[in-house]
């Protein structure tokens, strides 16, 4: 043995090539910790110490390579400021240049998962070989990062500028075929022959068939394009990069192209220098903090859900009631994901919707090619349309998607209950009907539980588990399982008038009709707000949902909060839904909606509407302060998040974020309301509530609040 520490071992295999294996102790997967990054070193003062070792494969003893820098360690160093993170990077590159010179050829052999500083790994190797099932890729900008073990240098030098700049700013993974095309790695090969294949290439370049020294001075050097190319190249990937993210609210790609532009002429070393001033530059940006605060969260969230498994059912066939857009969505969710799956309603025609929706669903997937005519054929094969309930008794989870009127859904689930097993668990998609209400009903209460999808349920990744007083852990478990099952992120919430998203939602919606009340410009207001990050401001928002939806909705939170959700007067929403203008569903409400040459829905300025709402505004119209736009916006939307944890609706802030990201767009580099309210300051935040309280009960600070901010806490660190 070479070396044996822990996190690396280093022993000969045969003919002076050994292998250079990771294997983090007491951890299932291998990641830079300070435990490896400091045994990285002593590994390689073992093999320059052996003059036997001629050449090294890189291996992992787990099923995936290294899945990159261990991000709970970021904390710490990021704290300490941007000075420091420089010196923290420099010292790791000096590790990662030591390894790359070693004067031995060196062949990674990628068995599975190599991301981030794992891949980093990699590609200090001199070649590269990857296993058809593995993966590889820099995703650090998804956590407002820059690769900072060497990556934006070494791969520009391996791919090229215009490929590496794809790779970094997208962050998207490559399977080996896409990563051989464009010359990240050297070779593919099936996963049984990974090792054979990479000690065959130490070989070939132990014994001069191959010019290992060669590729390794393409790392040293600058890239190889002249000045003129350079600016074309950079200019080029600039204008795409913005587009899609601005600098002001994601500052990681420009970064990266900075660093990329500065140290494309420069040699390795130097280039580096100029990586980690940009990694640490990013690294100190709240939006880092956000983003790494948001896959943390995710973390936990993942976590939670996993508790659940040892009490739940397996789920063999599920049904839906309801064959509409929303029933449709959730069958194609189920079937797709290898859940067979009855769909029922009352006549052919309902029926026929639902299969359509499910078609058109299925057959884009096609058109994507991210399934296959055959597999669209199974997906259908599982979804069984029917007007009964002769084969519900088999059913292990019934979901109804009828209408959101409770005393319909209070007929249907009585029928449904008479009809399946004593064990059958039925879940409503209600958005906003209280569980323990509809309960109410039932003979087994504890066997219902909400179950609420978002729309379109194909794309929206959260599901909403709600729990009523009766509902059983056993529902609870199973109903958590088989969300994951269909490929979404569940978070179990405790019941009351819209659980925990719509809960939060509607009082954003009562400040829009309060602004607009004062004589903001609802266009005025969508814009402060989109540029403020979310996908779109309220009153586009409201359209899209349905201004009919929304009043509805509305009535039932006014009903349950009527302090801080009654609005006491006549809003613009409402004016909207009188004047029978549904938003996208009809083609008119806050603004007018007419096709565009792709056959999509396009939103155009409406003047029309502004004679709709103008009994609600109660104020001269004027030009509102962007800051008081956002702030009177975002203080009722923190706010009755505080509020959902003092009611113990959600249990923790983690979850309370990622529901808001997921459910509905809040602004991802934000980290979620609560890390918005870290992130202005819990004092300051407070004050900002004081200051708008005379708006009523919504604007008011909550008393967790104000008890954190006496005892100078926040809700993360």
């Amino acid at each position: 043995m070479i070396h044996a520490g822990n996190a690396i071992t280093v022993q000969m295999l045969t003919d002076g090539i050994a292998e250079f294996r990771f294997d983090l102790q007491g951890e299932s997967v291998n990641k830079f910790n300070r435990v490896t990054i400091d045994d990285f070193q002593a590994a390689i003062d073992a093999v320059k110490a052996d003059q036997s070792v001629q050449g090294l494969i890189v291996t992992s003893a787990k099923p995936t390579f290294i899945v990159g820098a261990d991000i709970t360690e970021f904390g710490t160093t990021f704290a300490a400021g941007e000075d420091a993170i420089v010196d923290w990077v420099l010292a790791l590159h000096n590790t990662f240049n030591a390894f790359e010179d070693l004067d031995i050829p060196k062949v990674a052999a990628i068995n599975g998962v190599a991301l981030g500083g794992g891949f980093e790994m990699c590609l200090v190797c001199d070649y590269r070989v990857m296993s058809d099932k593995a993966q590889v890729g820099l995703p650090e900008v998804k956590l407002g990062l820059i690769p900072g073990f060497g990556g934006t240098v070494r791969l520009s030098r391996v791919i090229g500028i215009d490929n590496a700049i794809d790779w970094i700013a997208t962050s998207a993974p490559r399977k080996g075929a896409a990563a051989l095309k464009e010359g990240a790695v050297d070779a593919v090969v099936a996963h049984d022959q990974l090792q054979a294949a990479a000690l065959d290439l130490v070989k070939q370049a132990i014994d001069g068939r191959l010019d290992w020294k060669a590729k390794r001075q393409e790392k040293l050097q600058p890239v190889k394009l002249n000045a003129i190319e350079q600016i074309m190249a950079f200019n080029a990937a600039k204008g795409v990069v913005f587009a899609k993210a601005k600098p002001s609210q994601y500052p990681a790609p420009k970064l990266l192209l900075d660093a990329l532009e500065k140290g494309s002429s420069l040699s390795r070393n130097d280039a580096l220098v100029e990586e980690a001033k940009a990694f640490a530059k990013a690294a100190v940006t709240p939006q880092s903090e956000a983003l790494i605060g948001l896959f943390l969260n995710d973390q936990v969230v993942k976590k939670t859900s996993k508790k659940y498994e040892k009490g739940a059912h397996e789920v063999k066939q599920a049904a839906v009631i309801g064959a509409g857009i929303m029933g449709g969505g959730i069958a194609f969710q189920a079937a797709s994901k290898g859940t067979p799956i009855i769909m029922k309603d009352i006549g052919n025609a309902q029926l026929a919707l639902g299969m359509d929706e499910a078609t058109k669903l299925l057959t884009k997937q096609v058109e994507r090619k991210k399934m296959k005519p055959a597999q669209m054929g199974e997906t259908l094969a599982r979804i069984r349309p029917t007007l009964g309930y002769d084969e519900f008794k088999d059913v292990d989870i019934v979901i109804e998607a009828v209408t959101e009127n409770p005393k319909i859904k209070d007929i249907v689930l009585r029928e449904t209950e008479s009809k399946v097993g004593p064990n059958t668990i039925i879940a409503s998609n209600t958005s906003t009907i209280s569980i323990t209400r509809l309960a109410q009903s039932l003979e087994r209460p504890e066997n219902f539980v909400g179950m609420h999808f978002f729309n379109p349920v194909p794309l929206m990744p959260l599901v909403e588990v709600i729990r009523g007083e009766k509902t059983s852990p056993e529902a609870i478990a199973t109903t958590v399982v088989l969300a994951q099952k269909m490929g979404k992120t569940p978070i179990v919430v405790n019941d009351c008038p819209g659980f925990l998203v719509n809960r939060v939602l509607f009082p954003y919606f009562g400040a829009f009709d309060q602004l607009i009340r004062d004589g903001a410009d609802f266009q005025q207001i969508d814009k402060v707000m989109h540029n403020f990050g979310w996908p779109m401001g309220p009153a586009y928002l409201m359209d899209v949902v349905g201004i009919d939806t929304g009043v509805h909705g509305a009535e039932v939170m006014a009903e349950g909060f009527p302090d801080r959700m009654q609005l006491g007067f006549k809003g613009a929403i409402e004016l909207m839904y009188e004047a029978q203008r549904l938003g996208q569903k009809n083609d008119v409400g806050f603004y007018k909606y007419e096709l565009d040459k792709k056959g999509k829905k396009a939103k155009t300025v409406d003047p029309t509407a502004y004679d709709v709402i103008a009994p609600s505004v109660t104020a001269e119209k004027r030009e509102f302060d962007e800051h008081e736009i956002i702030d009177r916006m975002m203080v009722t939307f923190c706010n009755e998040t505080v509020r959902c944890l003092e009611d113990n609706i959600v249990a923790t802030p983690a979850e309370a974020d990622m529901a808001m990201i997921m459910g509905v767009g809040f602004p991802a580099f934000r980290g979620g309301p609560c890390r918005y309210i870290d992130q202005v300051g819990v004092a300051e935040y407070v004050a900002l509530c004081d200051k708008y309280a005379h708006l009523g009960k919504g604007y008011e600070a909550p008393q967790m609040l104000r008890d954190m901010a006496a005892n100078n806490k926040k809700f993360y660190g």
